[in-house]
């Protein structure tokens, strides 16, 4: 299987799209809260319908992109959020991406990617960080053996993959998921460390 523009276009397009709540997280909700920083520059890659941009946009943050491989999410977006002058959508491959932000969340995406792409999205990932910038959100913790997305992680692979390039300030497990994906989600904030 490739986990390609195809395929994820055909899955928005064809409405499989379980992982898709409607709406934005218990936990990234939790996250954007505790933000007291309104003008960051956020990335939201593999954004799909972006129920969190629409959340930040009610919060008051002001230089949101929002990131996909797909059209069709983007598209959505861009109707429910009227253009917002705070919200620049880009229809891009993540890897290809260029830019400088201040936060990248991380919702679904990472273990939405061919775990083989792991190391790969680390280095991007801090490529596209600001000096000391953060990557905060939720990566899912389970164990399967899965051939679609999404890929199962657990803590002690995470911490190797990203302890190079980042510090690691939180990496533990989400008490307040939504009920679907209890016990199975992480919540993570790492920084940029600057090697």
């Amino acid at each position: 299987m490739i986990l390609d523009k195809k395929y994820w276009q055909d899955r928005y397009v064809n409405d499989s799209t379980g992982w898709d709540l409607g709406h934005v997280s218990s936990p990234m909700k939790r996250i954007i809260d505790s933000i007291e920083n309104k003008e960051l520059s956020i990335l939201i890659p593999g954004a799909g319908n972006a129920h969190e941009a629409q959340y930040l946009i009610e919060k008051g943050f002001t230089d949101i992109t929002v990131l996909d491989i797909a059209r069709e999410p983007l598209d959505e977006l861009a109707h429910r959020i009227s253009n917002d002058s705070s919200v620049k959508i880009v229809n891009e491959d993540f890897f290809n991406h260029e830019g400088f932000y201040d936060l990248i969340l991380e919702q679904t995406f990472f273990c939405a990617l061919d775990p083989s792409l792991r190391e790969k999205y680390v280095v991007k990932a801090n490529e596209l960080l600001n000096d000391y910038g953060c990557l905060e959100g939720v990566l899912f913790d389970f164990k399967d053996n899965r051939e679609t997305p999404p890929f199962s992680g657990s803590l002690d692979e995470y911490i190797d993959l990203f302890q190079e390039k980042f510090d690691i300030l939180k990496l533990e497990r989400c008490l307040f998921s939504e009920s679907s994906r209890k016990n199975k989600e992480l919540v993570i904030k790492i920084k940029k460390n600057g090697k």
